[in-house]
C-alpha cells in the first residue's frame, strides 16, 4: 500500500523541466508532470485506460481522432480509454502540464529528461490549425 502524495501541483508543474516525470504511481492511477519545449509534442498515442491532462502553463492545441482543439493555461482534456490522441506546444516558450492515467502507464518513478524525437505529424496538424 502506497502513503499518498500531498503537493502544490502547479508549483511543481513549473519547477519541472523534464520531459516526463513520474512523481506518484498507485495500485490503480498515476500522476505525471511534462515539459514540452516549443514546437515540441507528446507524440501521437493510444492508452487502453483513462488520461486527463491540464495545462499549467502555455498554448498549444489538443488532437483527439484528428479534431485539432487549442489550448492554454487552465484547459483540460479527458481522453477516454482507446482514443488517439497528442498534445502540441506552438508557444515561445515550454508548455507545463500534469497527466493523470488511470491505469498506471508508465514505470513508477521513471524521468525522462528529454523526448527523443520529434515526430513529423507536427507540421501536418499545424497546417490543419491554420486552415
Amino acid at each position: 500500500m502506497t502513503t499518498g502524495y500531498v503537493a502544490d501541483i502547479k508549483k511543481a508543474g513549473k519547477e519541472n523541466d523534464y520531459f516526463r516525470n513520474v512523481i506518484f504511481t498507485g495500485a490503480k492511477s498515476q500522476l505525471v508532470l511534462m515539459s514540452l519545449r516549443p514546437d515540441e509534442e507528446i507524440g501521437t498515442e493510444v492508452h487502453d485506460g483513462d488520461q486527463v491532462i491540464y495545462l499549467i502553463e502555455g498554448k498549444g492545441f489538443a488532437v483527439l481522432d484528428d479534431v485539432v482543439q487549442e489550448i492554454e493555461k487552465g484547459s483540460i482534456v479527458f481522453i477516454p480509454a482507446g482514443l488517439r490522441h497528442n498534445i502540441v506546444n506552438t508557444d515561445d516558450k515550454p508548455m507545463k502540464l500534469f497527466t493523470i492515467y488511470a491505469p498506471p502507464q508508465h514505470a513508477a518513478g521513471a524521468v525522462q529528461p528529454k523526448k527523443d524525437k520529434k515526430e513529423a505529424r507536427f507540421a501536418e496538424l499545424e497546417e490543419e490549425l491554420a486552415e
